[in-house]
């Protein structure tokens, strides 16, 4: 029954969301075998064609093609794979550092609790585009530099959200039997708190991987994220912001791809929140 209800609060904007998420990870699992192209192949004898339903244009590349004759479409799709991997990665990374210190931060309180965060409001404070530039200055461009950044960055948020729930769930008479009977505190952190904050996080982790996403495309844009030719979509914005008269379709294509993307996730978190937090379900 309880799934009947969830799925009775479906909506047209969670609709959207969850049928573009699907077609994202879909693309993101199968596009070598979906592109129609290779997405670093160029022909310049077929550069800067337009869109098919464009004046000009043809169904051979249905979104057109960029300044060296690639196909945007295939360079789409395989960018769908760079994107979902390296903002997987960084989500994770700060999901998974950010809730076992929330967990000590809130269980054990203390002296513990006040360096945790501390640190999250350093970490918060921090600009996260001045850090990939660093590293990207000191290791050069690449993926890890995205993970590593977003992944330091997006801890606290984690951290402060499960503190939060962990200071009230202490309290709970289920916790002080299980001190009572003889559970340690890493018992009782992964078997009673971990399991009942899990929920939080989920829905934490789905609000953020917008966020996540369009930190990796504004990254590649600067040049700190995805070098080039990997068809990372904000790289390919940046190719194509000389040529947004000339050739409009080739920085537009990527940036609507951006849009989708973070629309569809931050309305999925949205419909996840209202749908699983008691506090928002209707009743």
């Amino acid at each position: 029954m309880k799934v009947l209800s969830h799925i009775a609060r479906i909506n047209w904007a969670s609709t959207f969301a969850i049928g573009m998420v699907a077609l994202l990870v879909c693309l993101g699992l199968f596009g070598q075998w979906l592109a129609p192209y290779d997405a670093s192949a160029a022909s310049l004898s077929a550069r800067l064609k337009p869109p098919a339903w464009v004046s000009g244009g043809s169904w051979a590349y249905p979104l057109g093609t960029d300044p060296v004759g690639r196909d945007i479409l295939s360079r789409l799709i395989i960018g769908t794979q760079i994107t979902l991997a390296v903002s997987t990665a960084a989500l994770l990374v700060g999901a998974i550092a950010g809730t076992a210190l929330g967990l000590i931060a809130g269980y054990f309180g203390g002296i513990a609790d006040k360096i945790i965060m501390r640190l999250a409001d350093v970490a918060i404070g921090f600009p996260i585009i001045l850090l990939a530039v660093l590293l990207a200055v000191v290791s050069g461009p690449r993926a890890e530099n995205i993970v590593i950044s977003v992944g330091l960055i997006l801890w606290s948020r984690f951290a402060r959200v499960v503190r939060a729930e962990v200071l009230s769930l202490r309290e709970r008479d289920y916790v002080a039997l299980a001190r009572v009977s003889g559970a340690s505190s890493g018992q009782i952190i992964r078997w009673h708190l971990l399991p009942n904050v899990m929920n939080t996080v989920v829905v934490l982790a789905s609000l953020q991987i917008g966020f996540t996403i369009l930190t990796e495309a504004s990254l590649s844009f600067l040049g700190a994220g995805i070098p080039p030719p990997a068809p990372a979509w904000g790289a390919m914005v940046a190719e194509g912001r000389n040529y947004v008269v000339q050739a409009w379709w080739v920085p537009t294509m990527p940036g609507l791809a951006i849009l989708l993307a973070v629309l569809a996730f931050n309305l999925l978190g949205d419909w996840l929140r209202d749908t699983f937090d008691p506090k928002l379900r209707q009743v």
